[in-house]
């Protein structure tokens, strides 16, 4: 599955892999030789939990190995249409929100970036500046106005 990232988005998964790999991964393999050291591995519960730990561990490596290895950087906006990398400002009744569109992998609504797969980030892809669209939540409907798309 292919993955639109931002260039910053990839530099951070490259760190994560590469402390995943390099820093926690030792950390895990002392932890195992030391909880083998317990004694009976049929009965050791710190060694399972250690084991368990490096399995959730590989994981992560493997599925961050993966999203970069297939990971297409988002290429600059000259349509004038909200895509993948997108940062726009909105403005719904009195308030005015900036965001910008990202991959689910880089998604963090503290730093004001949200999916393209969330409810607000489905409808606005592909629209153009002063659109206006609505977003139907569970209390009721909220009119966006594209004011602009960067």
């Amino acid at each position: 599955m292919t993955r639109y990232l931002t260039p910053e988005g990839l530099e951070k998964l490259k760190k994560e892999l590469d402390y995943l790999k390099n820093v926690k991964r030792k950390e895990i393999a002392k932890r195992i030789k030391h909880t083998a050291a317990f004694g009976d591995l049929k009965e050791n519960a710190a060694y399972d939990e250690a084991k368990e730990a490096q399995g959730f561990l590989e994981g992560r490596i493997s599925e961050l190995r993966e999203i970069i290895s297939t990971a297409k950087l988002i290429k600059e906006n000259n349509k004038g249409e909200i895509q993948v990398g997108s940062t726009v400002l909105l403005n719904s009744g009195n308030e005015k929100e900036e965001f910008q569109i990202v991959d689910p992998n880089e998604a963090d609504i503290a730093n004001n970036k949200i999916s393209y797969q969330s409810p607000l980030g489905k409808i606005i892809l592909g629209k153009t500046k002063g659109s206006k669209v609505m977003l139907k939540t569970p209390s009721g409907q909220i009119e966006y106005k594209i004011l602009e798309i960067k």
